[in-house]
């Protein structure tokens, strides 16, 4: 079986609302420009400032009908698992539906691990345990776990999500394990930091390890966070882009954003985006590179400059 990937590709970025006004503006201007989503991060301890996405796609939530929300990616591993359900079954209620779960197992940065009293080198065992139940959980349904990590009895989560399945799970990761937890479990997966070339041959692995699961699927979505700057030439927005990320994750980026991100002008962006829209990835989520204050900026050249040179799915 070919994996059923949307016909169509979608756009979203990644941000921060910060506060009340800054959440206005920004779902405003995505919906000006005719973005589908809106993305925020995850994490607890990091490098530069940032927010609890849940908290801030509620805020969100009740500003916009049209906008999906996502998380890219929510590091599911280091919370209970009951404790996600109640809160993912309110912001379905909250979003009416509108809402992709990204999650991954993340372990780039340990201090927060160690924080949060989760072991950083169980992440992928506890992540492979919490999908399903949250799954089952979503649904409203009653269940138990008798799993390692998460054991419990007899929970109910009312109200269920709005859908009968909840919100799709979008798993992330590049590892063997990650992708094939991604075809046995997950509705989607959503990648980060892979060429092209790594985003088809991933999408195969994904794919052979649903058939071997014997899983049918609908529908399974296809992202990525794309690294992303539009400037007057290639250098200046690797420069600009090196600044920023490496800035964000505490090391020299300047050779990651080469291999992994779509720099330089409109129509070098445009060509970016087509190749990994070619190797199967049908939703971006672009994460806007260079000074904060350039982001909006940047959203609209894309809308505006790179997006009507994109040849369709």
């Amino acid at each position: 079986m070919a994996l059923p990937l949307a016909p169509d590709l979608s756009f979203g970025f990644i941000t921060v609302m910060a506060n009340p006004a800054m959440c206005r503006s920004t779902v405003a201007l995505a919906e000006r420009l005719d973005y589908d989503s809106i993305w925020v991060g995850d994490h607890v301890e990091f490098p530069v400032p940032i927010l609890d996405p849940l908290l801030q796609i509620a805020q969100a939530a009740g500003m916009s009908e049209t906008l999906t929300f996502g998380t890219g990616v929510y590091l599911l591993p280091m919370r209970h698992v009951v404790h996600v359900a109640k809160q993912l079954t309110s912001l379905d209620q909250l979003t009416a539906g509108r809402l992709i779960f990204g999650t991954g197992v993340g372990g780039e940065f340990p201090n927060e691990w160690a924080a949060t009293g989760v072991p950083r080198n169980e992440r992928g065992a506890r992540m492979s345990e919490a999908i399903p139940v949250l799954k089952q959980l979503l649904t409203g349904a009653t269940c138990s776990n008798d799993g390692q990590f998460y054991p419990f009895d007899n929970v109910t989560m009312k109200p269920a999500c709005t859908t009968p399945s909840g919100p799709p799970i979008w798993t992330g990761g590049r590892s063997a394990p990650a992708l094939k937890r991604a075809g046995t479990m997950a509705d989607g997966w959503i990648s980060y930091v892979v060429t092209p070339a790594m985003y088809r041959d991933a999408l195969q692995a994904i794919e052979a390890a649903a058939l071997a699961a014997q899983r049918s699927l609908e529908s399974f979505g296809s992202g990525h966070l794309l690294f992303m700057r539009v400037d007057d030439s290639y250098e200046q927005a690797l420069d600009h882009a090196t600044e920023h990320l490496s800035t964000r994750y505490a090391m020299d980026f300047r050779e990651a954003a080469k291999k992994y991100a779509a720099l330089g002008s409109p129509a070098d962006v445009a060509e970016r985006v087509d190749e990994y829209a070619q190797a199967g990835c049908r939703h971006f989520v672009l994460d806007l590179t260079g000074p904060f204050q350039d982001r909006n900026e940047q959203i609209e050249k894309f809308a505006r400059e790179v997006r009507p040179l994109l040849n369709p799915a």
